[in-house]
């Protein structure tokens, strides 16, 4: 994924891609474009043991979408990348065969997206490119040269990784475009948000992981009874004890499958109200099963707890922490152990007063306040993602975080000090607004993926499955 800088307001809670949606109906699909029927794998020509010549496939063709080809090679590439990263992060692997499906479908949809976005004049320019990659570089503290040289040990060609943060950023233009800029959120969507949220300052935060079986649009009685089969089958798997970020990474269709399904702690407002209902009742550890417009939702309940601090939306009155942070960003170069132990010399540093935060901020931080010593300012509740906000509100002034890991990376956190302060009206809306943006955001997003890749032309080749 593109490392990006952070600021105060990129730490907030984040909205699309993160929870799981149910979607409102988006423009009808197009006729599908016809696949050529030219597309062949290349060939070369090698002598056999008899000395004759016979013809070897230099690489086959996994899929067709639209008009171009995803080669074996392509699929070989993301299954070891995926690999390395499912490991580090010490999620089950699924089976073989089931694992390069699931892989194939989102190289799929990432085409899908990238010809779109090619057909309606979106590109990056090199321009763009070159200071988004200086800027990666930046963050690790590299010249670009010592930035090449170590994706290079690492075994990632320099050439390739532009070619991947390039398509990185096009596919966040293209989703901000085709779906965050067609948002609207009504005044009286506001006003209800805040009504319900009044009086509501101690809410509790769930934690909820996901097995999303998601069913065509307009889809046959038919291929909505595949799609119940296959749901049926990963509940079996479940109760026969297999690990559910297992079977979420063998059988889910959304982004978060091969990360276990887990969606992570999140207030109740911050998710489908159909999934906060569906475990309304349910205890730690229960699973529960639903349909929605997307398709079928196995969902399981991690935990349930009180949410730390006030929430603004429904509070005149909140606490308010003025902190600073250091934060190391995990990327193609630095790994999360790396990143934990740098942030644990750091921070042994810091506690044994051999140098000032300030100091190991301009050293270390990959984020934008590393400039003014890691300062993000006055932080009213709910400004930062929870991960953030929850080791933060643990804190008494002064001390100083162990590694804290969060979607942007690891941090080392410093409360400074602590007041009280009240939230003006338009404050109070403007959380709410953001609350309901976010929501609309991951359920839209959702959607519209789901209406792409049924209008996009996919034709599977027979020797994608039989690799091993």
């Amino acid at each position: 994924m593109l490392p990006v800088a952070t600021t105060q307001a990129q730490l907030r809670a984040p909205g699309a891609g993160t929870a799981p949606s149910l979607g409102q109906a988006q423009p009808q699909p197009q006729p599908q474009p016809k696949a050529p029927a030219q597309a062949q794998p290349p060939a070369s020509r090698t002598p056999d043991a008899s000395g004759r010549q016979k013809v070897r496939a230099v690489d086959s063709i996994a899929a067709v979408v639209n008009n171009e080809v995803i080669t074996n090679r392509e699929l070989d590439e993301r299954v070891k990348m995926v690999e390395a990263r499912m490991r580090s992060q010490n999620v089950a692997m699924p089976p073989g065969p089931e694992f390069r499906k699931q892989l194939l479908e989102r190289l799929i949809l990432d085409r899908a997206q990238l010809q779109l976005a090619k057909e309606s004049g979106l590109r990056v320019d090199d321009q763009m490119l070159d200071r988004a990659v200086a800027g990666i570089a930046e963050q690790n503290k590299m010249t670009m040269q010592e930035f090449r040289n170590q994706l290079e040990r690492d075994g990632m060609a320099f050439a390739r990784f532009r070619e991947e943060i390039r398509e990185e950023i096009t596919l966040q233009r293209l989703r901000e475009r085709e779906v965050d800029s067609k948002i609207q959120i009504a005044e009286s969507e506001v006003d209800n948000a805040m009504a319900s949220n009044q009086n509501a300052n101690l809410q509790m935060e769930i934690n909820i992981a996901q097995v999303l079986i998601r069913i065509p649009e307009n889809a046959s009685p038919e291929q909505i009874d595949q799609r119940r089969k296959r749901a049926e089958e990963a509940v079996q798997q479940l109760r026969n004890g297999v690990d559910f970020a297992k079977v979420a990474a063998t059988y889910s269709d959304a982004a978060d499958g091969l990360r276990g399904g887990e969606i992570g702690w999140r207030t109740p407002d911050r998710l489908p109200e159909l999934f906060v209902d569906a475990v309304a009742k349910s205890n730690p550890g229960d699973i529960a099963a639903i349909k929605s417009a997307n398709g079928f939702h196995i969902l399981k309940l991690i935990g349930t707890r009180k949410a730390e601090g006030e929430k603004i939306a429904g509070a005149p009155s909140v606490q308010q922490t003025r902190v600073r942070h250091i934060l190391i960003k995990v990327n193609q170069v630095v790994t999360a152990s790396d990143a934990r132990r740098k942030l644990g010399e750091v921070r042994e540093r810091l506690v044994n007063k051999a140098a000032t935060f300030e100091e190991m901020a301009r050293l270390f931080s990959n984020d934008v306040t590393a400039s003014r010593g890691g300062d993000l300012g006055w932080i009213y509740p709910g400004d930062t993602v929870p991960e953030f906000e929850r080791a933060m509100n643990a804190l008494q002034p002064g001390e100083i975080s162990e590694p804290i890991e969060s979607p942007f990376g690891f941090h080392l956190i410093q409360v400074q000090e602590r007041k009280r302060d009240d939230v003006s009206r338009e404050r109070q809306r403007q959380a709410a607004r953001q609350v309901l943006r976010e929501r609309k955001s991951a359920e839209a997003t959702e959607e519209w993926l789901r209406q792409l890749r049924d209008r996009t032309y996919v034709e599977y080749r027979d020797d994608a499955d039989r690799r091993p």
